[in-house]
């Protein structure tokens, strides 16, 4: 009884984690742009969420970044493979706080190239890593896979057009419609809601 019930504790707590992944990732554009809101007076959102590091809204970008960065660290799967993505995703995120993308062009160099990799590391995880299953899939384990694999593709198409952004559109037009925040927010909810769903927070499955 006492393995089992320590057992149940484990997975409760890993389902925590995964919806606290889910959380912050959901959260981490919201905070920053009514916080950024409230400091510069204006309706208007930055550019980009890393823009926002430049602002006092660091703290909360940083912070989210860490906590993030932390969670994915402890993060363990079905495989060497899920715990290798997760080192490999908190090493980009910290990359991504501790490198403002306002830095030295050094710095600017590791931001992007550490935030292309994080977004990458985060479809990866939708795609290849929550779809699989110990056994044959129930139903609902087949509906999650659906939601996992549309989070994923989510994320690349937002990766792709925020690069498309930067050659296709004008600069008054970029500096109007700040593509690059927008589509960063959604890769950010599409990592969020399939955290969501690999927690149990829906489409948990009926026994």
């Amino acid at each position: 009884m006492a393995r089992y019930r320590d057992r149940h504790e484990d997975l409760v707590s890993y389902k925590t984690l995964r919806r606290v992944v889910g959380v912050l990732g959901v959260a981490l554009p919201i905070v920053v742009a009514v916080w950024g809101f409230a400091l510069c007076s204006c309706g208007r959102v930055q550019p980009s969420i890393s823009d926002y590091y430049a602002l006092r809204t660091r703290d909360a970008f940083v912070g989210i970044l860490f906590t993030i960065a932390w969670f994915l660290f402890t993060y363990r799967g079905y495989e060497l493979i899920d715990d290798v993505a997760g080192n490999f995703a908190c090493a980009f995120a910290l990359a991504v706080a501790l490198f403002p993308n306002s830095g030295t062009p050094a710095e600017r160099t590791v931001h992007f190239a550490a935030a292309i990799a994080l977004f990458l590391t985060l479809a990866f995880f939708s795609l290849f890593l929550f779809t699989k299953s110990e056994g044959a899939p129930t139903n609902r384990k087949r509906m999650r896979n659906t939601v996992y694999r549309a989070c994923g593709v989510a994320i690349l198409l937002c990766i792709a057009a925020i690069g498309l952004s930067y050659t296709v559109l004008s600069p008054a037009v970029f500096d109007a419609l700040h593509p690059v925040f927008w589509l960063e927010t959604l890769a950010l909810w599409a990592f969020g809601l399939s955290w969501f769903v690999k927690g149990e927070t829906i489409l948990k499955d009926i026994h």
